[in-house]
C-alpha cells in the first residue's frame, strides 16, 4: 500500500494508520445532500443591458438549486424609468420551452407558470425620488412579505440595477414598525449589489448601519465583479464571444438562443449570485472565505481608495460619498493557476502568479463557465448524453482541530460521479481564507483524493482553510468542492 492510508469504516468511524489524524473522524459529510436553498429576491433594470437577460439565463439554470423568491423589475443609472417586467417574462416563456428536457437532469426546476408568477413591479421611477409614504410596490411589498415569514433563513437581495425598491421595503419598515421588529427583519437581510446604480445605496448603508450589505463603490473598473465580463489573464479562456457562441447561444435550443450577445460586458450581473449556488465550496454568509462570487472583506474603504470627494460622481453620475461605516467590500487575492502536466503528476503549478481583488473572482471562472455550459446542455440533451457533476464526500468532518504543530489528514475518500467518469483530486489551502500570516506548505502531492499536511507552530488559536477540488473528465469536466475548517491551538 505504500503511503496509502489503511481504510477500515466500522460504526461510521474512519480508521488512518500511516499518519496521525487531527481527531477522531466523523461520518462521512456528502456536499451534495442535505444543503439548504438560499432565498433570492432579484432586483433586475432588465433592458438597460443585454448582460441582465444573459444572467437571468444563467440563473434559471439553478433555480432547482437557488430559492427564487421574486423576479422585479427595477430601474436604475442607465434606465431611469420604463421599467421592463415584460422582458422578465419574455426569458421566462424560453426557459418553459426546455423545462421538460431540463427536469430530466435534476429535481426541483421550477414551472414556468410559477416563475412567471413570480415577476413584479419595482419602483417605477429613479432613485430615491420614487421613495417615501405612499411609494409601494409590488416589489417592495413582497420583499416586506418575506421577511415576515417564519423562514430562519437569511433573504439575499441580488441587485443587478438600482437599489431603490429595497429602500422602500426599509422606508417602510422603518415608518410601521418597533424598533425591535425592524431590527429583527432586517437582520434577515444580505444584499449583494452590483455596486452602486442610483443614490439610493449610499442612503440604505447610511440609514440601516446594520445592514448586511456587499458592494463595490466608485468606479466599475475597480470592482470585483468586473472580472466577470471577459477574459483577462491568459488562464481565463472561457469568456470569449466565440466560446459564448459555440457553447452557449448555438445548437441550444430556444434559451441558448435566446442568450444575447455581449454588448458593454459579459454577465455583469452573475456575481450578485454565483455564490448561492451550493457547490461545496461557496459560504454565502462568510464572504471573506471565498467563493464564485468572491472574495470580500468588512472594513471602511477609504475616500481616496474609492475616488469619492467632494462633489464626485461615479458611473452615470451617481453620487460618489465617502462610505460611512463598514462594508463587505473588495480585496486581494494572491493566486497561482495549476497546470495540466504531460508526465509524471497530472497537475502543477504555472509558471505565473497573480494579485488583485479580481483574482477574488477569475480564480474560479473556467470552472463556472463550464458548470454553465453543461447546464445549457442540460436544457437540449437527455440524461445520458450530458455530464453531471461528481458529489464529493469527505471521510471526516469539515471541521478539524489540531495542536500547534500537529498533523492533519485531509481524505475525500467516498467521492463519486453520477456518470461514471474518471476523476482528478487537487487540495489546497485557500491562505486569505485563514488566519495565518504565511501559507501552509502542502508538499507536491496534493492531486490525490488524500493528503497529511503538518501545521505550523503557533502562539494563538489560528484557523487554515483547506478545499479539495474535483473534476471529472466528462464533457465539458466539471468541477465541484468541499472546505475542511482546521483550527490550530498552541
Amino acid at each position: 500500500m505504500g503511503k496509502r492510508y489503511l481504510k477500515a469504516f466500522a460504526s461510521g468511524l474512519l480508521l488512518v494508520t500511516g499518519i496521525s489524524a487531527a481527531v477522531p473522524a466523523a461520518p462521512l459529510m456528502a456536499a451534495e445532500t442535505a444543503r439548504e436553498q438560499h432565498r433570492v429576491i432579484v432586483l433586475t433594470d432588465m433592458e438597460a443591458d443585454p448582460d441582465d437577460t444573459q444572467s437571468l439565463i444563467r440563473l434559471l439554470l439553478y433555480a432547482n438549486e437557488i430559492d427564487i423568491r421574486a423576479l422585479v423589475a427595477t430601474t436604475s443609472v442607465w434606465r431611469k424609468s420604463d421599467i421592463r417586467p415584460d422582458s422578465i417574462e419574455r426569458t421566462i416563456n424560453k426557459y418553459g420551452e426546455v423545462h421538460d428536457t431540463l427536469k430530466q437532469h435534476a429535481p426541483g426546476y421550477p414551472t414556468e407558470r410559477h416563475l412567471l408568477s413570480l415577476v413584479l413591479d419595482g419602483q417605477p421611477g429613479y432613485g430615491m425620488e420614487s421613495v417615501g409614504e405612499g411609494q409601494d410596490t409590488e416589489g417592495s411589498n413582497v420583499i416586506i412579505r418575506e421577511l415576515e415569514k417564519d423562514d430562519d433563513r437569511p433573504l439575499w437581495i441580488s441587485v443587478w440595477g438600482g437599489a431603490n425598491t429595497l429602500a422602500q421595503a426599509l422606508h417602510t419598515i422603518r415608518e410601521t414598525r418597533g424598533a425591535g421588529e425592524a431590527a429583527e427583519m432586517i437582520s434577515k437581510l444580505r444584499v449583494y449589489t452590483i455596486s452602486d446604480q442610483d443614490d439610493s445605496g449610499i442612503w440604505l448603508r447610511r440609514e440601516f448601519p446594520d445592514l448586511f450589505y456587499i458592494v463595490s463603490p466608485g468606479d466599475y473598473g475597480r470592482s470585483t465583479w468586473v472580472a466577470i465580463n471577459g477574459p483577462k489573464k491568459d488562464f481565463d479562456i472561457y469568456g470569449t464571444n466565440q466560446w459564448l457562441a459555440e457553447n452557449i447561444q448555438q445548437d441550444h435550443g430556444p434559451l441558448g438562443a435566446h442568450y444575447p450577445d455581449t454588448v458593454w460586458g459579459m454577465e455583469g450581473d452573475t456575481p450578485a449570485f454565483l455564490s448561492l449556488i451550493p457547490n461545496g465550496l461557496n459560504t454565502p454568509d462568510h464572504p471573506d472565505w471565498g467563493g464564485w462570487g468572491g472574495r470580500y472583506e468588512l472594513y471602511t474603504p477609504g475616500a481616496e481608495e474609492i475616488g469619492a470627494g467632494d462633489g464626485t460622481t461615479g458611473p452615470g453620475g451617481v453620487p460618489l460619498e465617502p462610505e460611512p461605516r463598514p462594508i463587505w467590500t473588495d480585496t486581494q487575492d494572491t493566486y497561482t493557476p495549476w497546470e495540466p502536466k504531460s508526465g509524471g503528476r497530472a497537475i502543477g503549478p504555472g509558471e505565473e502568479t497573480y494579485t488583485g481583488n479580481d483574482m477574488t473572482l477569475l480564480r474560479w471562472k473556467n470552472d463556472f463557465q463550464l458548470d454553465f455550459a453543461a447546464r445549457m446542455d442540460w436544457t437540449v440533451m437527455d440524461y445520458e448524453e450530458a455530464n453531471h457533476p461528481p458529489e464529493v464526500v469527505l471521510a471526516h468532518d469539515n471541521r478539524l482541530t489540531v495542536k500547534s504543530g500537529g498533523w492533519v489528514s485531509l481524505n475525500a475518500f467516498g467521492t463519486s460521479d453520477p456518470d461514471g467518469d474518471s476523476l482528478s483530486y487537487h487540495w489546497f489551502e485557500y491562505p486569505e481564507a485563514g488566519t495565518l500570516d504565511e501559507p501552509v506548505e502542502l508538499g507536491h502531492a496534493v492531486n490525490d483524493y488524500d493528503v497529511g499536511v503538518r501545521m505550523p507552530q503557533v502562539e494563538k488559536t489560528e484557523t487554515a482553510h483547506f478545499i479539495v477540488r474535483v473534476t471529472d473528465k466528462g464533457e465539458p469536466p466539471l468541477s465541484r468542492y468541499e472546505r475542511v475548517i482546521v483550527t490550530i491551538e498552541p
